[in-house]
């Protein structure tokens, strides 16, 4: 077994992996960029090396500086993680060169699966099922859209290296030019190759992988099935294992299919192989994921198996701890991933310091992979996700139960976060019986999405909860004063004409919210938008109320922070700012001055327009590129550019001016 490892990658997969070296005895050895300096995986390696600037292309891409890395600090092999170079063919081959071990399969085995096209077709030889699609040399245009037309529509348009970015579903043919740039330009951008090629779109599909092992002895086996079918934009939101779909005999055949995958390429090592399922059970090869998944802690959860363990010993020599007839599955897993993006503006990554973070306490039953804590900074340059939350229990719905536990011990301050809609995912009748596809969500988005208006019970929980922090405050006030009994220290809101009348507001959404209340020290009677709740016997103890509403008992997860008030009834989540009652509301006073603002801090990847241009409402004008996804920014209006103040190429910050609007001249 390895002394020391270099782990070439960042965030929570570098976490995950120190933690099981640091189990084994091995020592680490973390590399960074100028933007992670101070980052976890930094701080919890034996060592640590400068690589680079901050973005990838200057640091996690640079193979060479790795390797150096590897040679100084004396590491005997390198753990790619996921992402960045894990599939890179060159850079596997290159430390191999150096005399140093590749943790995973070699560059050869990864070759063949580097290509979706070349991987197609290699597995159609095999014998393994391959959905009916163009993967040809010849990718100019006009034979791109012929085979197009040849396949049929609904297909699909898929990145040939790399998998989730750079994927389009075209539905006529009239569609197919500009979404084929599109997807090459992202493909291009997020794995320096365009290739695509083409596939028959299946209707309703499932997404179901196995997760596979080989060994350089020859041998190869599967740990069962991960089912990934909730997702959005073709990007997994939701793992678990076992899945619901696969009865006994399709479970065996797939398992088999994608140990004759395995090798078929002389595989060694971790990987997945991925499977897209129709309604009618038949199943069709999508590709081999050549490294480690994001979703691995599933099968680990229902294996009790450290697959980062058998990694390090199939790299080191070892054969397979296992044989096939002795992986065992046990209960059930779900995995979620919370990100820093905005569910109610089109899920635009975010990024800014985390100034509030609180996970789940680990357990038996609750697993929390991240690569930050409190304080800590999601970048610009990298994904915004925050944590992995995985749950197991003996069976689906207590599983269910658990995530939904989970997610609402969750709280997050600083960057807007996915927490509501993974809470309302969980709940989803789709998800709860099993039966969601890969399309759901984008048919279906808004079911997921937070409710529009707060609930009345969840406001007046809120208003509760501040009451009985302004009369704690008031109390603590008058016991430090020079007259701790002066009546004019109770905060009962008495005052000549209208005793106990107190007016609370606050935001929610944007929308001002304001209420009434009446009495103190745990009994009130709040009234909001005409209706009027009663409660008594009010109580806040470690952020949970207790009290009657209109004679009913209830607890509610209420936390006060100096800007926000979060609730959570056990269903739902609420956020509300809290502002002055007697504020003035200053309306709607701007105007659509025709500028075109950068949503967030990026890459302008392409300018559409010039001065002068005459533009429509909802024309594109510029493309800007930030945490591997593109944003078009489009018109708001008719009218005439008359600046452009940026350029392909520039990074520009959040609120930047990137263009500016003229109105038409009548």
């Amino acid at each position: 077994m390895f002394t020391k490892i270099l782990i070439a990658n960042r965030g929570e997969i570098a976490c995950r992996v120190i933690r099981t070296c640091r189990r084994l005895g091995i020592r680490t050895v973390a590399v960074f960029s100028a933007a992670d300096a101070d980052a976890q995986h930094v701080r919890l390696a034996d060592e640590a090396y400068p690589i680079g600037g901050p973005r990838p292309q200057e640091s996690y891409l640079r193979g060479d500086a790795i390797i150096e890395v590897a040679k100084t600090s004396g590491a005997q092999a390198i753990h790619p993680g996921y992402g960045f170079l894990s599939e890179n063919a060159d850079f596997a081959e290159a430390v191999e060169a150096a005399g140093i071990v590749f943790i995973g399969p070699k560059a050869a085995s990864m070759r063949k699966m580097g290509s979706k096209a070349g991987a197609k077709d290699l597995m159609q030889a095999a014998g393994v099922p391959v959905v009916p699609g163009y993967t040809g040399d010849d990718q100019s245009p006009q034979v791109l859209a012929r085979e197009a037309a040849r396949i049929g529509f609904p297909l699909m348009i898929k990145a040939a290296h790399g998998g989730g970015k750079g994927m389009r579903i075209v539905h006529a043919l009239q569609e197919f030019l500009p979404n084929l740039e599109s997807c090459q330009r992202e493909a291009q951008g997020a794995f320096g190759r365009d290739r695509v090629l083409l596939e028959r779109y299946i209707q309703s599909p499932r997404h179901i992988e196995i997760q596979v092992f080989g060994d350089a002895q020859g041998n190869a086996i599967h740990l069962n099935e991960r089912e990934c079918s909730a997702q959005r934009r073709y990007q997994k939101v939701l793992e678990e294992s076992p899945s619901t779909f696969l009865t006994p005999e399709l479970r065996a055949s797939m398992g088999a299919a994608a140990v004759q995958a395995a090798h078929a390429i002389d595989y060694a090592n971790a990987g997945t192989v991925e499977f897209i399922v129709a309604p009618d059970g038949h199943f069709f090869f999508m590709e081999i994921n050549t490294r480690l998944q994001v979703e691995h802690p599933v099968t680990e959860f229902v294996t009790g198996l450290d697959l980062v363990e058998w990694q390090l010993r199939i790299a080191a020599g070892e054969p397979l701890p296992l044989a096939q007839d002795a992986v065992r599955q046990s209960g059930h897993a779900i995995e979620v991933r919370l990100y820093a993006e905005d569910p109610e503006a089109g899920f635009l990554p975010g990024s800014g310091k985390l100034v509030h973070l609180r996970l789940p306490a680990p357990s038996q039953y609750v697993r929390v992979d991240s690569g930050v804590v409190e304080g800590d900074v999601v970048s610009i340059f990298y994904d915004p996700m925050i944590a992995k939350l995985i749950v197991w229990d003996e069976d689906r719905p207590r599983a269910l139960a658990r995530m939904r536990e989970a997610l609402a011990e969750c709280d997050i301050e600083g960057p807007k976060s996915n927490i509501g809609f993974l809470e309302r995912l969980v709940r989803h009748p789709s998800v709860v019986d099993g039966s969601i596809d890969t399309g759901y969500l984008d048919r279906h988005l808004g079911e997921f999405l937070p409710e529009a208006t707060a609930g009345e019970d969840a406001l007046a929980s809120a208003a509760v909860a501040q009451l009985i922090a302004q009369e704690s405050q008031a109390r603590d006030a008058a016991a430090a004063s020079s007259d701790p009994f002066s009546p004019w220290a109770i905060a009962d809101g008495w005052r000549l004409g209208h005793a106990g009348k107190r007016l609370l507001a606050f935001l929610h959404r944007g929308e001002r919210e304001e209420l009434v209340a009446h009495g103190s020290g745990g009994d009130y009677r709040i009234a909001h938008a005409g209706r009027v709740i009663e409660v008594a016997g009010a109580r806040m103890a470690d952020d949970v109320l207790s009290a009657r509403f209109n004679g009913r008992g209830r607890r509610v997860r209420v936390a006060i922070h100096p800007q926000r008030i979060d609730v959570h009834d056990g269903d739902r989540r609420l956020r509300l700012e809290p502002v002055s009652a007697f504020r003035r509301d200053p309306g709607d006073e701007t105007q659509g001055d025709g500028r075109v603002l950068a949503p967030m801090p990026g890459r302008v990847v392409m300018v559409k327009i010039k001065p002068g241009d005459a533009v429509v409402q909802g024309q594109e004008l510029l493309v800007v590129e930030a945490m591997k996804m593109e944003l078009a920014l489009k018109a708001p209006r008719d009218g005439v550019i008359a600046e452009v103040r940026a350029a392909a190429g520039d990074f520009v910050e959040a609120d930047a001016v990137l263009a500016v609007l003229a109105a038409l001249e009548h």
